[in-house]
């Protein structure tokens, strides 16, 4: 089973349409699927992403076999494009250094929307999906995913403009999970 968590109804959109996924709730979170993806929307935050991951985790069976992927949208210094889609090897939260693949890039999960390019990468949730998942044993395949979706200004974002950047990487997404 492929497991998906997105912050946002926009990110969440782009798979729902590509995999014709079926709206469903699972406690207080929407939920999207269908017999191989269950997507929940964990809405913005640390907090909110922790829970919807462990909710996940506390409902279904999860087995080695499965896969567990926090993917959504994060700001960029300018080196990176925007749309370009990042996999990510680690978490900094709270001046903490969350390491789980040396060879690719960290992001910083910030409390509130960054509108300054302090990092090279940011976003809001990464560090509670993270935060779930390493707390569970079954979980050997998890990935973070970010599309680039902005140079730190949040308020260039619309909900199409965020759908439309996670919907041209779903195909490079799948690729990376078959790897």
């Amino acid at each position: 089973m492929l497991y998906i968590v997105t912050a946002l109804k926009s990110e969440a959109q782009a798979f729902v349409d590509y995999f014709k996924l079926k709206k469903n709730k699972l406690q207080n979170f929407v939920l999207y699927e269908n017999q191989e993806i269950k997507l929940i929307v964990s809405n913005i935050g640390v907090d909110n992403a922790r829970a919807a991951t462990q909710t996940l985790l506390n409902f279904y069976d999860i087995t080695p076999e499965d896969i567990f992927i926090n993917v959504g949208v994060c700001a960029a210094d300018h080196p990176y494009a925007i749309g370009e889609l990042i996999t990510l090897g680690g978490v900094v939260y709270k001046e903490k250094h969350y390491v789980f693949d040396k060879t690719k890039p960290s992001i910083v999960c910030c409390d509130a929307p960054c509108s300054e390019a302090l990092y090279p990468l940011a976003d809001m949730e990464s560090f509670g999906f993270y935060d779930a998942v390493l707390h569970n044993p079954a979980i050997k395949n998890f990935y973070i995913l970010k599309v680039v979706s902005d140079h730190f200004e949040p308020e260039s974002l619309s909900k199409d403009g965020v759908k439309s950047l996670l919907f041209q990487q779903i195909k490079t997404i799948m690729e990376i999970l078959k790897d």
